[in-house]
């Protein structure tokens, strides 16, 4: 899991020329490397962010990516692409979104997710936390901490779906869990429940003005930890302006 998914393939080539290129011979990746999470504060282009990962996993696979989140989040704050791609490409005909209300409707998709014919090459959920109705929780587990209750049940059966779909896909093939939430602060707010469940932590901070920084805080190869980009939102488009580690 690298940092450039999440960029256009266009600047990440530009930024990434003249540099040395992995090896492709690497290991087996564990099934865990495959659950994501991506944390920023409010307004930093988590949601463009996502959309950018999903076009580009649709455009490397050709399979469907499916987007859950919450219809008045998405058009009161709609996402950035990069300048240059098309909004009217067939790539976005592979990426469906999926409009759900609560944290019911999770977990009702996950919960078939075992019934899909062909699995969905990733599946993002933008805002996690904000499908948790505070005082709905608390009623229906009957306790005060029924939000983290019912956060960690939907976080199992989403990565036990994620990790089902891998066991029957051709081992060269992927279905990804990548989540994002909003924290203020330097870290996650809810980094002990996603810790368990999501291995790879991706954290947004404000570098200056309209300018942010995505890094890599914490992920099971540990070589990773550190690696950075630099990207704005400025021009009401998602640029990558530097890309480190990578």
């Amino acid at each position: 899991m690298m940092l450039e998914q999440f960029f256009s393939q266009l600047e990440v080539k530009g930024k990434l020329a003249g540099r040395k290129k992995p090896s492709s011979s690497q290991p087996p990746t564990p099934q865990n490397n495959h659950r994501i999470l991506l944390s920023g504060p409010p307004q930093c282009g988590k949601t463009s962010l996502l959309l950018q990962f999903a076009y580009n996993c649709a455009e490397e696979t050709s399979a469907t990516v499916v987007f859950i989140c919450r219809r008045p989040s998405l058009e009161r704050n709609p996402p950035f692409l990069p300048q240059g791609i098309d909004p009217s490409s067939d790539i976005f005909e592979c990426i469906h979104m999926k409009y759900l209300e609560d944290d019911e409707g999770i977990r009702k998709y996950f919960a078939a997710f075992h019934l899909h014919k062909d699995f969905p090459r990733a599946v993002i959920i933008d805002d996690f936390c904000e499908f948790f109705d505070e005082g709905k929780c608390q009623e229906r587990y009957g306790q005060s901490r029924g939000r983290d209750v019912a956060m960690v049940r939907t976080l199992a059966l989403c990565c036990d779906a994620i990790n089902h779909a891998n066991d029957k896909l051709p081992s060269m093939e992927h279905c990804k869990l990548l989540i994002s939430d909003t924290h203020v602060g330097d870290t996650p707010r809810l980094l002990y429940i996603y810790h368990r469940w999501l291995p790879y932590i991706l954290t947004v901070k404000a570098h200056d003005g309209s300018t942010f920084i995505l890094k890599i805080t914490n992920a099971p190869d540990k070589q990773k930890t550190g690696f950075y980009a630099k990207f704005t939102t400025a021009l009401q488009y998602l640029a990558l302006e530097e890309l480190q580690g990578s």
